[in-house]
């Protein structure tokens, strides 16, 4: 995984932060756009970073933890959930229309057949993982299959942003069980939402997350854990942030699900981080632990009960605006792009398609 490089550079952080305070802005002027510009310039290698054609792909998949009645009442399946963004329906889809965020839906495993759509990729991996309680959610080949898928889908990508974000019946607590299992956190703290959390909710909740728990206690390995416990949006998410990294692109990680995938690449390729800033489209007392994992807070806090997703397209407009501060305003464009004695990067995807694969998979 060599070809994720870390994005430390003294030489360009200084000349970056030196960049904007002779705007007269000072340190720190800026607020929290300066965090932001600054990392932009360190994954672009560059003084004047530029975003392009920023994508917005959604994962969607199916649980086989949702049979144990993980979720109070009825409420709606994947598919009917998939549809309404494919359909425009949601403020979800308003958004990124609004923003110019291309969108699309990835059906890693959906339980139910989709039809076909202009903004559709067809990608399950299996109609639903199976049930992490009684064995693997998935096997070790599916794992690698949807890593694989991944891969592919970010290298056929446009632009050099990718915002991520999971979706389905079951993610969170799977993606829970991840977080928790390679990170040893309590999972009750990735599971509850808030104070008024249903008490007799979360007792039954926690019986089947526990289950599925001691069922795979001696297992390390992430991919493995990833395997264990399931969720094909999360695998295929996996891929796609290694591969977008190596590109040297910024990766927004919109929610829980997208929290574990980040966490799984992490462990193949630990610059993958680097990489990364953080959105929310739910308040979840889970998720602002997921974030703490990272030591990290997202970008805005609205207060959102949304689809995954909607957080990234509100905060898009930051990021942009942070890029266009060091790429437009703050000197004219005929300086340089990067300071003086710096080697360009090498930027090359990982993806192969005569050889697909990464460190450990067959």
């Amino acid at each position: 995984m060599s070809l994720i490089a870390a994005t430390a550079n003294p030489l360009l952080e200084q000349a970056l932060r030196a960049k904007l305070q002779r705007r007269e802005l000072g340190q720190g002027g800026l607020g929290e756009l300066e965090p932001v510009a600054v990392r932009l310039g360190l994954l672009q290698h560059s003084l004047k970073p530029r975003l392009r054609e920023p994508q917005l792909v959604i994962f969607a998949a199916d649980h086989g933890l949702a049979v144990d009645g993980i979720h109070a009442g009825p409420g709606q399946q994947t598919d009917e959930r998939v549809m309404q963004i494919l359909t425009g329906q949601p403020p979800l889809a308003l958004l990124a229309r609004l923003h110019g965020l291309a969108l699309a839906v990835v059906d890693c495993g959906v339980a139910n057949r989709l039809p076909a759509h202009e903004r559709l990729v067809q990608r399950k991996i299996a109609h639903g993982t199976r049930n992490a309680r009684v064995g693997s959610a998935m096997s070790l080949e599916q794992a690698h299959a949807a890593i694989r898928a991944g891969m592919e889908i970010a290298d056929s990508l446009r632009g050099n942003l990718l915002a991520c974000a999971g979706l389905g019946v079951g993610s969170h607590e799977s993606a829970a069980l991840v977080l928790s299992q390679l990170t040893a956190t309590p999972v009750r703290d990735l599971i509850v939402n808030g104070p008024q959390m249903n008490p007799d909710q979360l007792t039954h909740l926690m019986m089947v997350v526990q289950g599925a728990q001691g069922r795979h206690r001696d297992t390390t390995d992430a991919v493995e854990v990833l395997a264990a416990f399931g969720g094909f949006e999360t695998a295929v998410m996996v891929g796609a942030m290694l591969v977008a990294a190596s590109k040297r692109h910024l990766i927004m990680v919109d929610g829980i699900a997208a929290c574990a995938a980040l966490l799984v690449a992490s462990r193949i390729a630990e610059s993958v981080t680097d990489y990364a800033v953080f959105c929310r489209s739910q308040t979840h007392q889970g998720l602002d632990k997921a974030l703490s994992l990272f030591q990290a807070s997202a970008l805005l806090e609205l207060g959102l009960e949304a689809m995954d997703g909607t957080g990234a397209c509100l905060s898009w407009p930051l990021i942009n605006s942070a890029a266009t501060l060091l790429a437009h305003l703050v000197e004219t464009d005929d300086g340089p792009s990067q300071p003086a004695g710096m080697d360009p990067p090498v930027i090359q995807s990982l993806y192969d398609p005569d050889h697909p694969t990464l460190p450990g998979m067959p």
